[in-house]
């Protein structure tokens, strides 16, 4: 006959858990994973808010194009029904427009439109920096980024 203090020894036994060094081994693997994740899901919000300025940009563009078929000049934003700065629709961009002479001579007959990211914005950090486009349909971006092109 088995007395009731030799089963209380082997149910001790037989449970089982894990160490400390198992779970530091797991936490520490938790912590890589982490480290390489919440900065590519960073860039990925970055990419994702950047058609915020773009459509903006697209529209203003469109916009001075109606005007400049209109008057046979190119206007200034509050000229067209805009605020001067323009915000985006979710707040990411605000867009200013310069009106410029050609290389001809001929005053208000070219314009580049900015997208530039709000100041403490979430956008603010992103590498592209300011978007634009002019009459030419010429689009570039202030910074380069290695994810993805800024248009």
């Amino acid at each position: 006959m088995t007395s009731k203090a030799g089963k209380g020894i082997r149910a001790m036994a037989a449970a089982r858990g894990f160490t400390l060094l198992e779970l530091m081994i797991v936490v520490a693997i938790i912590a890589i994973l982490a480290a390489i994740a919440i900065p590519a899901y960073g860039r990925y919000g970055y990419r994702a808010r950047r058609p915020d300025g773009q459509q903006l940009l697209l529209q203003v563009a469109n916009a001075e194009e109606r005007y400049y078929a209109t008057n046979n000049q190119y206007g200034a934003l509050t000229s067209m029904g805009y605020t001067d700065p323009a915000p985006t629709e979710k707040g990411y961009y605000s867009v200013t427009v310069t009106v410029t002479a050609d290389p001809a001579g001929n005053s208000s007959a070219a314009f580049t439109a900015t997208a530039a990211p709000v100041a403490g914005g979430s956008q603010a950090k992103d590498d592209c920096g300011a978007l634009s486009i002019t009459n030419a349909d010429v689009k570039s971006s202030v910074g380069t980024t290695t994810n993805g092109s800024c248009w």
